[in-house]
């Protein structure tokens, strides 16, 4: 049997065709969802969702099977239902179906009808009607605040007399053993449980969805609910404890009119009434979680069910402000209890988004919250990946609020990005999000250099942990001269820098080179080349991020930033090159965007260019400077540029190009790159056409290159290409250069010249023209 049906999905999910079966095969099928074997109704599930649904069968399904319904059958249903209505219809059904007592079906039967309610809710909460709603409500009020606190199976009280008369039923118990003396929650322990005391536990898991969902069904008496949640808010204020015979109406139970004013949650409307109750449900599971387990799973149990009831009282407070004045002194002695075991971090972590949302309406102080959440939970728990993951996430969904009210939040990133440092892989996709919002005016220096240490932080991190797990004394803990610099109290400032936890303790060290040195051996481990990797994407968008907040000042501070940092990064493999592509493509954004920008920073930008050196170690960056130098150091892009400004960095460029073309390349050092060659050129062209008195010296220096060149291959260009390039762009600038105001024309155009860019603009009828005119000289 299990043999055929398997073949039989096999061969209906392998088939390209419609896929029906004979109805009298379909009626067997679905006479096996109800089957006591499980894998009968796995099996039957799999093979009727390969199939349609025969006309008459769709969106139809009688109350008896509903009663008998199982999850699987519940699944196919809701999978097969054709249209809105038919879900409606199914939904409908289902609820009756709860409505029904045990004597009317199998015992399993409410157990199966509630998850699937939930996943109606979830794909399509439109389906359920304001009736639905109330009936569902008042239903979870039953089962979470009216379940048995009797065990489901009686207990022997032992001897010769052993049958079903002599069993006697048994209390449920707490978790540390003692009897319960309160109602049943799903931190209750006991033999066997109930029905109802089961739909406790499934209406608990699902609560919170429900809370968070059910506001999507349309209420047409919404503002009659709240004029009487108003009416009795004062009431319920001073109403801490609720009478255990507060009954709810489903059950159909005859209530005195004594009994009935006993507690004033009675008059409340059902959604109001559940709330109410989910309330009372949420503090009775966490005065039971501070009852000492005695398995680690029960342990384990009560921080989950912590999770859960802190969420709940969250969202019933975002619902009832009135709620979160009886709330709060519950929270913050949780809070109190938990804060100073970190095994309890998940767990603080809801109870942090709770002060988030209420602490200011309580008027509370959050200090100690934070201090944790940004404090000791990156700095002592970065390798755990289940918390870096949900605190990771927690900031993302709460960016706004954390950067309007959480003023530690921008300054924590040096203990933040300790998780990023950690497992890059696992978590760039958050700070990707998240970095922007750590960017500020006065953030923006400091955290530069730490995105441009993230490594360094990787191997610091490294060396901890191993520091931690090998002692000295043993021989796996000796051998790694960065683990011994890391236990040396002579560079332990350096490490104790990078391991900071807030921002504002100063932007970087000053023996950074001495902090390479030290983990030079680290370069090649996983970590750090991962983390390496991740480094040039969180550059980018630091600088697009900057350069919306900064003013002038701070931007000229991060170009001198640029410059010091091109030369004291650690030692690995492509990651100095890719650093240097980053700055060379900011460095002419925030120019361009800024030309007063190469004035500010001018001495600075010259000393760099000046230096023949960084032709061959730094090529890229080395490039863009003299470019930048080249075209934005002119009167018409700042005022405050004089003749002779302009005159001594001609005087540094034109030193810089006679010694790399006059000599042969440092040993190890290759070729200077014929980019470099010819923008040093093209630079010197530009500055001679802004003061003429440099333009004997630029023409007689291409001329002696084309002189030279004449001759062969050069000792500082082995490629004769490039050489040939190199000398036809001299040829350029020199035939330029005898025009000197037809030079300044071509090589630095005014802005009103290259901004329109008419050849590329469609609305006018230049490009037509353009294309005409190639056009018609291609066809000859």
């Amino acid at each position: 049997m299990v043999d055929s049906l398997q073949r039989l999905h096999l061969i209906l999910s392998a088939n390209k065709y419609i896929r029906t079966l004979p109805p009298e095969l379909q009626k067997r099928l679905q006479s096996l969802l109800s089957s006591p074997a499980e894998q009968f109704q796995v099996l039957s599930s799999a093979v009727l969702r390969e199939t349609l649904p025969p006309a008459a069968h769709s969106g139809n399904y009688s109350q008896e099977n509903i009663v008998q319904l199982n999850g699987h059958a519940a699944a196919l249903l809701l999978s097969q239902a054709g249209s809105r209505a038919d879900v409606s219809s199914l939904c409908t059904q289902l609820l009756r179906g709860l409505e029904s007592r045990q004597s009317e079906g199998p015992t399993n039967s409410l157990t199966h009808t509630l998850p699937i309610l939930n996943t109606i809710l979830t794909h399509n909460p439109e389906c359920l009607t304001e009736d639905h709603v109330t009936l569902l409500s008042k239903k979870l009020v039953d089962w979470l605040r009216y379940a048995s606190i009797l065990q489901g199976g009686g207990a022997s009280s032992g001897g010769f007399f052993t049958g079903p008369r002599s069993r006697q039923p048994v209390p449920i118990a707490e978790l540390d053993g003692t009897v319960s003396g309160d109602f049943f929650t799903v931190l209750c322990v006991g033999q066997s449980f109930t029905e109802d005391q089961w739909m406790n536990v499934f209406s608990f898991s699902a609560l919170r969805h429900w809370l968070l969902t059910y506001h999507s069904v349309s209420n047409g008496n919404g503002t009659a609910d709240t004029a009487h949640r108003l009416q009795l808010s004062l009431s319920l204020s001073h109403s801490h404890s609720f009478s255990n015979d507060d009954r709810s109406e489903v059950d159909g139970s005859v209530v005195s009119m004594v009994s009935a004013t006993s507690s004033s949650s009675r008059l409340l409307p059902p959604k109001e009434r559940l709330r109410e109750k989910s309330f009372q449900y949420c503090q009775r599971l966490i005065e039971q979680s501070d009852r000492k387990a005695h398995k680690k799973s029960d342990a384990d149990l009560q921080k989950a069910c912590l999770v859960e009831a802190v969420c709940i009282l969250d969202c019933v407070c975002e619902e009832d402000a009135s709620l979160v004045f009886r709330a709060f002194p519950c929270i913050k002695a949780l809070f109190g209890r938990l804060s100073s075991d970190l095994s309890f971090a998940r767990v603080l972590l809801p109870i942090a988004q709770f002060y988030l949302n209420h602490g200011e309406m309580a008027a509370v102080d959050c200090g100690s919250v934070w201090a944790l959440v940004f404090g000791r939970f990156p700095s002592e728990l970065f390798n755990d990946p289940f918390l870096a993951h949900e605190l990771l996430r927690f900031l993302r969904l709460n960016l706004e609020s954390l950067q309007l009210r959480v003023p530690q939040y921008t300054h924590s990133f040096p203990n933040l990005l300790k998780f990023l440092a950690w497992d890059s892989p696992a978590v760039v996709d958050d700070f990707v999000d998240l970095l922007p919002s750590l960017v500020t005016a006065g953030t923006a220096v400091e955290l530069l250099h730490t995105l441009l240490d993230l490594p360094c932080l990787s191997a610091t991190l490294v060396l901890q942990v191993r520091s931690t797990c090998l002692p000295i004394s043993e021989q796996s803990g000796r051998g790694l001269l960065s683990l011994d610099a890391f236990r040396s109290p002579s560079f332990r400032g350096l490490f104790l820098f990078l391991l900071r936890g807030e921002a504002g303790s100063g932007d970087t060290i000053d023996r950074l080179s001495t902090l390479h040195e030290l983990l030079v051996e680290t370069a090649d481990w996983p970590r750090v080349v991962q983390c390496a990797q991740i480094v040039p994407v969180l550059l980018h968008i630091f600088f697009n991020t900057v350069i919306t907040v900064a003013d002038e000042k701070l931007l000229a501070h991060l170009i001198l930033v640029m410059l010091e940092r091109s030369s004291l990064l650690l030692n690995i493999p492509k990651y100095n090159k890719e650093i240097h592509r980053v700055f060379s493509s900011h460095l002419l954004r925030l120019c361009k965007l800024h030309p007063s920008l190469v004035m500010d920073q001018s001495h600075e930008l010259l000393e760099f260019s000046g230096a023949t050196a960084n032709v061959y170690s730094k090529e890229e960056i080395y490039t863009h400077v003299v470019w930048v130098l080249g075209e934005y150091l002119s009167v018409s892009c700042d005022s405050r540029c004089s003749v002779t400004l302009i005159t001594s960095c001609f005087e540094a460029l034109e030193a810089v190009l006679f010694e790399i073309t006059s000599s042969v390349p440092p040993p190890g050092a290759d070729c200077p790159a014929p980019r470099v060659v010819t923008t040093l050129m093209s630079a010197l062209a530009k500055l001679a056409s802004r003061s003429h008195d440099l333009i004997p010296r630029v023409s007689l220096f291409l001329s002696k290159l084309r002189t030279v060149t004449r001759g062969g291959s050069v000792a500082w260009c082995s490629d004769e290409e490039d050489l040939v390039a190199i000398v036809t762009r001299g040829e350029e600038l020199w035939s330029l250069l005898k025009a000197p105001g037809v030079a300044q024309s071509v090589l630095t155009p005014p802005a009103h010249v290259t901004t329109p860019q008419w050849h590329r603009d469609t609305n006018v009828a230049l490009p037509l023209r353009l294309r005409t005119l190639t056009n018609l000289t291609h066809s000859h």
